[in-house]
C-alpha cells in the first residue's frame, strides 16, 4: 500500500505529496494526521526553508473522504460524536489539528500549493491555507461540499474573504460553483497559472526563489502581513516595525551588495 502522505526534500525545499488515487486524494482521519505531522516537522526543521504541497495522480485534493464519514455514521452515531470531539480546539491550543490536517496551523515558513485537477471542498481549504497557489490551466476550485450540507470548517469562511474579498467569497461559498483557473487568477484565488502538468515544477521554481532570499527579513514581513488582520492601523504599523527592526542589519548588508552592483534593474 502506498503511503498517503510522502515527504521528500530537495535542497532547502520540502515536498509534501498527497497520494490517495482511488478517491482523488480525498482525506480521511489517518491522512489528516499524517499531513499535520508532515507540516509540523517541516516547520521545525532548520534545514528547510519552503514547502511545496501537491497531490499525486492529477488531482490536488477532492476534500474530506465522505465515504469514511458515511460509514462512521452508519456504524454508530456515537462514532460520529467521537470524531467531532476529537476535532474540537481552542484558540490558544498549540499546533491544533484540523479535520483536513494542517489547516489550523500558523507556520513560521511559507508553503506553496501546486494545484492540479480538483481542489474542492476541504481540498480547496487546504490550498487556501497555503501562502501561494500555482494552478494548472485545467485545474479548478469549488466549495463542492455545498451540495451535501457539509460545512467549511478548515478555514474556508475565514481565508477566502480575506484572500479575494467578501463579494467573490460569498458567490463561491453560497453557490458552491466550479471556479476554473482563468477566473481564479482574475479574482486572486491563485497566483500563477501554468500549462497542464506544470504546477509542481513551477511551484518548485518559486520555492527555490523564496529559499534564496535573506530569510530573516522575508519571514518577518510574512508574519507581519498575517498578524495585521485583527489590529487597528496604528497597532498594525507598530507590530510591523517591531518585526522589521530586528532585520535592519540584514537590510544594510543587502544595501552593501546593491552598492557593489548586485541586483540592479530589478534582477533577482
Amino acid at each position: 500500500m502506498v503511503n498517503a502522505v510522502q515527504v521528500s526534500q530537495v535542497g532547502a525545499v520540502t515536498i509534501v505529496r498527497l497520494d490517495r488515487p482511488d478517491v482523488r486524494n480525498a482525506v480521511d482521519a489517518a491522512t489528516a494526521q499524517a499531513l499535520h505531522r508532515a507540516f509540523v516537522a517541516f516547520d521545525a526543521d532548520p534545514q528547510t526553508r519552503v514547502a511545496v504541497f501537491h497531490g499525486a495522480n492529477g488531482h490536488f485534493c477532492a476534500g474530506w473522504d465522505l465515504q469514511v464519514g458515511a460509514r462512521a455514521l452508519m456504524e454508530s452515531p456515537i462514532d460520529a460524536d467521537r470524531i467531532l470531539s476529537a476535532l474540537e480546539f481552542k484558540p490558544g491550543d498549540q499546533q491544533p489539528a484540523g479535520p483536513m490536517g494542517p489547516s489550523r496551523l500558523m507556520l513560521s515558513k511559507p508553503v506553496i500549493a501546486a494545484v492540479s485537477g480538483a481542489a474542492v471542498a476541504g481540498g480547496m481549504e487546504l490550498a487556501l491555507w497555503c501562502d501561494m497557489r500555482v494552478m494548472e490551466a485545467d485545474a479548478y476550485f469549488g466549495v463542492y461540499c455545498r451540495r451535501f450540507g457539509v460545512p467549511l470548517i478548515d478555514g474556508g469562511t475565514v481565508r477566502l474573504p480575506r484572500l479575494i474579498g467578501m463579494g467573490h467569497a460569498m458567490d463561491l461559498i453560497l453557490t458552491g460553483r466550479k471556479v476554473e483557473a482563468a477566473e481564479a487568477l482574475r479574482m486572486g484565488l491563485c497566483n500563477r497559472v501554468v500549462p497542464k502538468g506544470g504546477a509542481l515544477d513551477a511551484a518548485m521554481t518559486l520555492a527555490n526563489q523564496l529559499a534564496a532570499f535573506p530569510q530573516r527579513t522575508m519571514l518577518a514581513d510574512r508574519m507581519s502581513a498575517y498578524a495585521q488582520w485583527e489590529l487597528p492601523l496604528v497597532d498594525a504599523l507598530h507590530q510591523e516595525w517591531e518585526r522589521g527592526k530586528r532585520c535592519i542589519g540584514e537590510g544594510l548588508q543587502g544595501a552593501a551588495r546593491f552598492a557593489s552592483g548586485a541586483g540592479r534593474h530589478g534582477k533577482f
